[in-house]
């Protein structure tokens, strides 16, 4: 018999729902009837009866329903009764409500007489709080499928468990003992003081050993250690006779911590017989000199997979210290550094797991031996290592920002000037080639930057309301010619699939990264899906350390049937420059570059792999709230006309020297009046100049002194009617809102050809 028996079914569920109501149901079919025999017309006297046959027959099938989910419930609760009926354990089960459905002989005797509607109820003699544990154990056993907590009592302690079974029905196990170190043969039956300890450092359980060091029965830590104490290092103790230094070692328990108090070595053996740690739930070493191991209790055996017997040293067992492991040994054998710890990695784990270990000298037979105490701390490292990572990430990011915007100004120059020797070459000119290669090199080195600045999140975006299966198509001949001929591309959309606001050109560049990355993936060949689909989360929707808020999303799936991507690399493949590709094969920066485009654009975008699965991609675009039941196509809205050319006077702004060289040429080559200025100081100054007329203000954003728009809205004061075109190596985003706001100004980025700024200015002048 199946456990999901114990959770209703859809029409048990329903009848449930509407049980005590249930008996409307017939009374109105019944009421149908009647009316149709006393209706005149045959018509309406048919539907009657039919209409109140079928209300019958519904109330009977949900009568039905209900009668066979109370069989199939009372069925499943029986088999249940038969398997735990003679466990020596107290078992309960409780339904999807919280009551008491069942309880076995063993759980009469432990509560005695009387009748408990809820476990918590039945607990209430015992515990202090049990509708709290309960509560606790209830929510971790639906999620996790399992829970298992120990609670002290006056008498003892109780483990309680619980078991998932079906939907919602839990199974409990109550056993209690008198001593949980005594029943796994812990640090009580070796004499070996133990706290349990809660949460605010309440003391909730001490034995015997530990009673007698510090002369009785303690409430809180603050009694027992004169400052917070560091686990895995030597602490001092309150003693009955005084202050004792002692090494603390922990073993987590979900709440309640296990604390074992072992003597500090002080010049003589200290070291507990191999017998007395063999058992405790704390890995512990005996080291040589050198590093051989002279002894590993079982909890350290199991942590550093040694086999019983096997002696070996500890530099074979761990890595990562940063410096020979016999220099750190010498310094703890000679006191320097005494107890403080080393993080280390073991080396017999295919997973990262990190120790934290502590040495102690001691001596043993009149020789200086080390004891270790290693207590896990993978979490820990892991936590480092996402912190650097995301430090790491940030740095890059702002390197790849600062770069872009230098190797923006020196391509602004290289273009800049190619443009200016192309209008004084015509095609049959010797030298056209050569100058059209510079051209077409720069344009490359632009689109590089433009990498750069999608991985940094610092480039400009171009959002309008697009349709995605359009914009596919759009580019389905050029992803053809990009995967080959042994490659075949399919799509799937959906066809409820609402406008999405994006940037094109971005979206295309997202697309073509991903398509060849699978391209690469698959060299013998295969098939890429392209799928889209509307999609409504409920709640948020947790990949990893992201969260994708609930809400209405456009997800976008490519998927291939290549190797697949190993576990070890598939956190990295977005981080910039990693690649698996052999030297000069790629730059490592399309998936961070997709990374960088998909998350400026308020999206989310994962990865799903294993070795020999393929891969898939999956890009979550929010849906816009305010998308719009129809828009005109682009295609048919006219471009509006050119302005009339007319001459101006530009006041030209810029510190590099090649971009303000360049730029003047070329306004003066269209014509223009141009007065340069290499800082915002000497542009205030001319500014000032009443005889001066000036039309158009061409300044960089970010130089040395003054910036842009802080010297463009003071020379406004003076020259309210002027026009303003900002241009900067940085994108128009990466600024603070409204630091470039400034009236009748536009923004053009760097790089710009000579044909870009022209036009630009000429608009300004109209």
């Amino acid at each position: 018999m199946s456990y999901l028996d114990l959770n209703p079914g859809a029409v048990s569920r329903t009848a449930w729902s509407i049980g005590p109501r249930l008996w409307i149901l017939p009374v109105l079919g019944a009421a149908l009837v009647a009316l149709g025999l006393l209706a005149p017309d045959a018509t309406v006297a048919a539907g009657a009866h039919a209409a109140g046959a079928t209300l019958i027959a519904v109330a009977g099938l949900l009568r039905g329903g209900e009668l066979l989910a109370t069989w199939r419930r009372n069925r499943a609760l029986a088999s249940i009764a038969d398997f735990v009926a003679n466990d020596a354990v107290p078992c309960l089960i409780t339904d999807a409500t919280g009551a008491l459905r069942l309880q076995n002989a063993a759980a009469d005797r432990f509560f005695g007489a009387g009748v408990h509607e809820t476990l918590a109820a039945a607990l209430r003699s015992m515990i202090a709080n049990p509708a709290a544990v309960v509560g606790r154990l209830h929510d971790r056993a639906l999620t996790s499928g399992t829970a298992r907590e120990d609670v002290v009592t006056r008498k003892g302690q109780l483990r309680v468990s619980a078991q998932r079974i079906g939907r919602r029905a839990l199974l409990w196990r109550i056993e209690p003992f008198a001593d949980r170190a005594a029943a796994s043969g812990g640090g009580e039956a070796l004499g070996v003081p133990r706290l349990t300890v809660g949460r605010g450092g309440a003391v909730l359980f001490m034995n015997d050993a530990a009673r007698r060091l510090t002369g009785g029965r303690v409430r809180t830590l603050d009694a027992i250690f004169d400052a917070p104490p560091v686990f895995g290092e030597v602490a001092r103790v309150a003693g009955a006779d005084g202050p004792v230094n002692c090494l603390v070692a922990r073993v987590e328990g979900g709440g309640r911590d296990e604390l074992y108090l072992f003597p500090a070595p002080e010049g003589r053996s200290v070291a507990p017989p191999v017998g007395d740690v063999e058992n405790l739930p704390v890995a512990l070493l005996k080291l040589a000199p050198d590093g051989r191991l002279l002894m590993a209790n079982a909890h350290a055996r199991l942590l550093l997979r040694l086999d019983e017997g096997e002696r070996r040293t500890l530099g074979e067992l761990t890595e990562g210290l940063g410096r020979p492991i016999s220099v750190w040994l010498e310094e703890a054998l000679r006191g320097q550094g005494a107890n403080r710890s080393e993080f280390l990695r073991l080396r017999r784990r295919s997973e990262d797991v990190f120790v934290q270990v502590t040495l102690s000298r001691s001596e043993e037979g009149g020789e200086p031996v080390l004891l270790a105490v290693l207590n896990d701390a993978t979490e820990l490292k892991t936590l480092e290592s996402q912190f650097v990572q995301s430090q790491k990430m940030q740095a890059i990011g702002q390197l790849a920002g600062g770069i872009a915007h230098d190797f923006n100004n020196l391509l602004t120059a290289i273009s800049g000037h190619c443009d200016l020797l192309l209008r004084r070459h015509d095609e049959g000119d010797p030298d056209y080639a050569d100058l059209i290669q510079v051209s077409q090199n720069a344009n490359r080195a632009a689109a590089l930057v433009t990498q750069l600045l999608a991985f940094s999140r610092k480039q400009t975006l171009s959002l309008e309301l697009l349709d995605l299966r359009d914009t596919l198509s759009d580019i389905t001949h050029l992803l053809n010619r990009l995967v080959g001929e042994r490659i075949t591309l399919s799509f799937s959309h959906d066809a409820d699939l609402p406008p999405l606001r994006l940037d094109k050109r971005q979206l295309e560049q997202v697309m073509m990264n991903l398509v060849v990355n699978a391209r690469d993936a698959m060299p013998e060949g295969g098939e890429i899906r392209i799928e889209t689909e509307r999609l409504t989360l409920s709640e948020p929707l947790r990949r990893g350390r992201a969260e994708v808020p609930a809400g209405d999303y456009a997800l976008v799936r490519v998927t291939d049937e290549g190797a697949g991507i190993p576990p070890e690399q598939l956190d990295k493949i977005f981080e910039p420059f990693f690649t698996t590709k052999r030297t000069g094969e790629g730059t490592g920066l399309g998936l961070s570059t997709v990374y960088g485009i998909v998350k400026q654009t308020g999206g989310f975008v994962f990865a799903d792999s294993a070795p020999g699965a393929g891969t898939t991609f999956l890009i979550y675009l929010p849906i816009p709230a305010d998308t719009p039941v129809a828009r005109p196509d682009p295609a048919d809205t006219p471009e509006p006309p050119e302005p009339e050319r007319r001459d101006g006077v530009v006041l030209l702004v810029e510190d590099e020297t090649p971009v303000r060289a360049f730029a003047s040429r070329a306004l003066r080559l269209s014509g223009h009046t141009v007065l340069e200025a290499c800082s915002a100081e000497e542009a205030l100054d001319m500014v000032r100049d009443g005889d001066m007329a000036v039309d158009v203000f061409v300044t960089d954003v970010v130089m040395p002194g003054m910036d842009g728009p802080s010297w463009v809205r003071e020379a406004l004061k003076e020259r309210p009617e002027a026009r303003v075109v900002f241009v900067s190596g940085y994108a128009q985003d990466s600024f603070e809102p409204g630091e470039i706001q400034v009236p009748n100004a536009v923004f053009l980025p760097k790089p710009f050809s000579l044909e870009d700024l022209t036009r630009t200015v000429q608009r300004q002048l109209h």
